[in-house]
């Protein structure tokens, strides 16, 4: 009595169970090397050193200077305020 069916096949369900475990294996595995990227790749805004969420706020205040909601002198005056926090100047 091989593979339980009696007449030596395996049956409907067991290839319904074959193809249901060989999209989760692969899923699975897609998956854990899209999240491995993800971690060890580059991502979104990251600071280059210092302070964390310095290089971030930096960022910020460009993208506010160039969208025209500071003027270059408030800009520069926060942009100074900002490295000075730091303690370390560009």
């Amino acid at each position: 009595m091989m593979f339980w069916g009696g007449d030596g096949s395996m049956g409907g369900w067991w290839y319904v169970l074959m193809v249901v475990s060989f999209v989760l294996f692969w899923g699975v595995i897609i998956t854990a090397v899209v999240l491995f990227a993800r971690s060890v790749g580059p991502g979104g805004r990251r600071y280059e050193g210092g302070a964390p969420g310095h290089g971030f706020a930096e960022d910020l205040l460009a993208e506010r200077f160039a969208r025209g909601e500071i003027d270059e002198n408030e800009y520069t005056a926060r942009l100074a305020a900002l490295r000075r926090g730091r303690g370390s100047p560009r």
